[in-house]
């Protein structure tokens, strides 16, 4: 279907109509990500809007002690920027997620990152913590929602910041949903390179530590929580044995782990009937 069809069919319009959008320059934008407050669940904080606030739109999570409080992806996605500015200017340690149709999100002035450059992440899954480098006048957290490079007005958990003022806001960032994380699972140092659902029933992750040159995986469900039922999780380096835990369990399978820097490694899982098994990968 064409660009002028396409236009037509999604706002309703006539051909003529939509043909006069498009030359305009006017196109349906991607629909965002439930974007949720981008610390762990049960967190407050304020969000700080303002008039002349670089970038527009952007807001400023504020805190009593924020510094060092764990911050999470806002939504699933894949880390497209981990930098940082000189000493004093801008944003300090940031980082960028990238989320699909042109929407990604920022995070700003962190006293740490947890994820590199091309690192798949969930919902909810630690990336640094909140702190004050950069250009502050003192600690807290920007963040930003963007849209094909422009920041737009935040919505978190489907409801929108107020422009312009201070707002309490609570996390519902994976609430409700399996307590445990596999950074939590694997240990210390952990940071999940990839991750695949088993449709609704959960995800299994894949984790690497790189200070140890462990490989770790774990199975995460998503469905009947605290009830034990079949689950498993798998990981085997190229060139050597396969290591595997199955059973039935009432939140994960695992963790599974195997020392394999450098080395090819095939992974995956299960939970009741659906199943994933990764062809040998991430061989950096």
């Amino acid at each position: 279907m064409n660009l002028i069809r396409r236009a037509a069919v999604a706002g309703g319009l006539t051909l003529g109509a939509a043909a006069g959008l498009v030359a305009a320059g006017v196109q349906q934008a991607a629909a965002a990500p439930n974007f949720q407050m981008p610390f762990p669940c049960g967190y407050t904080a304020t969000a700080a809007t303002f008039s002349g606030h670089n970038p527009p739109n952007s807001v400023d999570f504020q805190k009593s002690g924020i510094t060092g409080d764990t911050v999470v992806a806002a939504a699933a996605g894949t880390v497209t920027r981990v930098a940082e500015t000189a000493p004093g200017t801008s944003y300090g340690k940031w980082i960028e997620i990238g989320h699909g149709g042109g929407w990604t999100t920022r995070y700003a002035h962190l006293s740490a990152q947890s994820v590199k450059v091309g690192q798949k992440v969930g919902l909810g899954t630690k990336i640094g913590a909140a702190g004050a480098t950069g250009g502050v006048s003192g600690p807290h957290l920007h963040f930003e929602e963007n849209h094909n490079g422009a920041t737009q007005k935040a919505v978190l958990n489907g409801v929108r910041v107020p422009y312009y003022g201070h707002t309490g806001f609570t996390s519902k960032n994976r609430c409700g949903g399996n307590p445990h994380s596999p950074e939590e699972v694997c240990g210390s140092g952990s940071s999940v390179i990839d991750h695949h659902a088993l449709g609704k029933a959960g995800t299994v992750y894949l984790t690497y530590n790189a200070s140890s040159g462990q490989n770790c995986v774990v199975t995460l469900k998503a469905t009947q929580l605290n009830k034990k039922t079949a689950a498993s999780a798998h990981i085997q380096p190229k060139g050597g044995s396969a290591h595997t835990d199955s059973g039935s369990y009432g939140y994960y399978a695992g963790p599974v782990r195997v020392k394999a820097p450098h080395t090819c490694v095939k992974w995956g899982g299960s939970l009741g009937s659906a199943t994933w098994t990764s062809p040998y990968q991430h061989c950096d």
